[in-house]
């Protein structure tokens, strides 16, 4: 299992680039209950990050490449994500850096890349150029400058370091409980004690 260190170590302790949010119990928005979210840009002014476990019922990454005229006969059939709420008609694609473009990636931590334009797509449909893990995703989640600094005070997420099987793994019903796991929390004990005083 591989896991992901900052793509800027300098600035661990201030900003989640590359980390991954677990949404708390009773986060109070159904857009993110249960939410495993990979952080893939934080600094003063916003955040902007990917859910990693909410797949889009009914369309495949074939589809989604075919309806944007990219030839997909090659393209691997894997789901294309829910990446948050805001701009839903706006693609990204999260990927291992063993494809990069130096104009278009941008590194979200060691081996991993954010690309958000039609090369990237035209490499996913191509066995010969793809990177060896990829997810889709429609749309994205975001913060305003110290939005998410406040919901991580009051105790709306918690955080931990992504590795492979979190970020690209298909068992998108189980991520949650996987990503407390990484904390050494249990899902059932987690939920049992919210909303306690």
């Amino acid at each position: 299992m591989q896991g992901f260190t900052s793509a800027d170590p300098g600035t661990e302790a201030r900003f989640l680039t590359g980390r991954t949010l677990i949404a708390m119990p009773g986060i109070g928005d159904p857009r993110f209950e249960r939410a495993v979210i990979l952080i893939c840009a934080h600094d003063f002014d916003h955040a902007m990050g990917l859910v990693l476990n909410n797949p889009l019922d009914g369309v495949s990454s074939p589809d989604l490449l075919e309806r944007l005229g990219v030839d997909a006969a090659e393209a691997p059939e894997e789901p294309v994500l829910i990446g948050g709420p805001v701009e839903r008609e706006r693609g990204f694609v999260l990927h291992t850096d063993d494809y990069l473009s130096a104009e278009t990636s941008t590194r979200v931590a060691d081996s991993l890349v954010l690309t958000a334009t039609r090369d990237i797509l035209e490499a996913i449909a191509d066995p010969h150029r793809r990177p060896r893990h990829a997810i889709l995703a429609l749309g994205y989640s975001g913060w305003g400058a110290g939005q998410l600094e406040r919901e991580i005070r009051d105790n709306v997420w918690l955080t931990c370091d992504p590795d492979e099987a979190l970020v690209f793994g298909r068992d998108h019903e189980s991520k949650w409980s996987l990503a407390l796991s990484r904390l050494g929390v249990s899902a059932d004990r987690l939920s049992g004690q919210a909303g306690r005083a």
